[in-house]
């Protein structure tokens, strides 16, 4: 038997859906399966999803640059010696919520909990680095429940209801005044606002997505999906939220995300649904007050192999590997090595 309806089955990686402190940060898998090719499934799905990277190695543009090279750096945006950051090691664990109505329309509810731990040597002024630390150096453990999204769908202009249209919006559900631990022993201090839970945003979402089967192939399926996410609504930050230049409070909007996602998938196996992806995400820098406006950002494309595997009629079980081809972030920032995503979904 060949899975005809999971033509999509382990598809589009989106932008994130909690805010990371740089661009490189896109724990993002979707697994919202009206976008892949189960549209005619009327009914509930339930969706749990891991998700873990670790960034662990700092890039400046394109290039991989050292922690001495960083010290020695400035900051393009305040002048100052820019900041080295150490690792951000983030886990994520998503439950999503689909419903579709098999005949024009669908809508998921996600929900990530959010665990990161954080570590910066903070600046060296004159660039004499040391694993010691600078000035601002910190660490942080936090964990939370990030900002959730519900993403409708619309497919019904198309008698094989093979594309569609996406919407939908992200609310700051997220919290927003985790702190760390100054490595001077100076006490506590809240964590940069890219770092947070939560973003404090309310983002509209909209987007275009299609699939089909290649030359009218039995086995071989494709698929398309073009999505956009912007704030359009901004809280202020917390009060005892420093800013860069020293102060405390302020703004902060995360900035607009684009992503392009194009891949195949091969229906050849009776329980097997191996696929292969090219992820391609471009996030504009943050902005606001209290925003982190030089090293925030990029462009990033991975290439992404996966595979999904049927336990049941009811039940499937996937897992993905996201490997970074290309990476442009603006700034110095800490980029992961690889994203590795594993989860299941269950219909009812």
């Amino acid at each position: 038997m060949k899975l005809k309806k999971l033509v999509l089955a382990i598809s589009f990686v989106l932008p994130a859906t909690g805010a990371i402190a740089c661009a490189s940060c896109g724990c993002s898998l979707n697994t919202d399966i009206g976008t892949q090719g189960m549209g005619m499934n009327e009914g509930w799905t339930l969706d749990v999803r891991y998700d873990t990277l670790n960034q662990n190695k700092l890039r400046y543009g394109t290039k991989g640059i050292s922690q001495a090279q960083a010290a020695n750096t400035t900051n393009g945006k305040t002048g100052e010696p820019a900041e080295v950051e150490n690792y951000t090691q983030n886990n994520y664990l998503t439950a999503s919520l689909d419903y579709n109505d098999g005949v024009s329309w669908g809508v998921t509810a996600s929900l990530p909990y959010i665990m990161r731990n954080h570590s910066t040597y903070g600046s060296f002024e004159g660039g004499d680095f040391s694993t010691t630390g600078g000035a601002g150096a910190y660490s942080s453990k936090t964990a939370g429940i990030g900002d959730m999204k519900i993403l409708g769908r619309y497919f019904g202009l198309a008698e094989q209801k093979d594309w569609g249209f996406q919407f939908g919006v992200k609310l700051p559900t997220g919290s927003r005044n985790q702190t760390g631990s100054l490595s001077d022993g100076g006490g506590s201090v809240l964590i940069d606002p890219g770092l947070q839970a939560g973003t404090g945003s309310t983002d509209l979402i909209a987007g275009i997505y299609k699939f089909g089967f290649i030359n009218n192939s039995d086995n071989w399926g494709y698929f398309a999906q073009a999505q956009y996410q912007a704030a359009v609504m901004v809280q202020s930050v917390p009060t005892n939220a420093p800013n860069p230049g020293g102060t405390y409070g302020g703004t902060y909007r995360p900035g607009n995300a684009a992503n392009l996602n194009l891949g195949v998938n091969y229906q050849g196996f009776e329980k097997w649904v191996p696929t292969l992806q090219l992820n391609v995400l471009n996030k504009t820098t943050d902005s606001g007050t209290a925003a982190d406006t030089w090293a925030t950002g990029g462009t990033l494309a991975y290439l992404t192999p996966g595979v999904l595997y049927r336990l049941t009629d009811a039940t499937q079980v996937y897992a993905n590997l996201q490997l970074p081809v290309y990476q442009n972030v603006n700034g110095i920032q800490l980029v992961p090595s690889y994203i590795a995503s594993m989860g299941v979904r269950v219909h009812f």
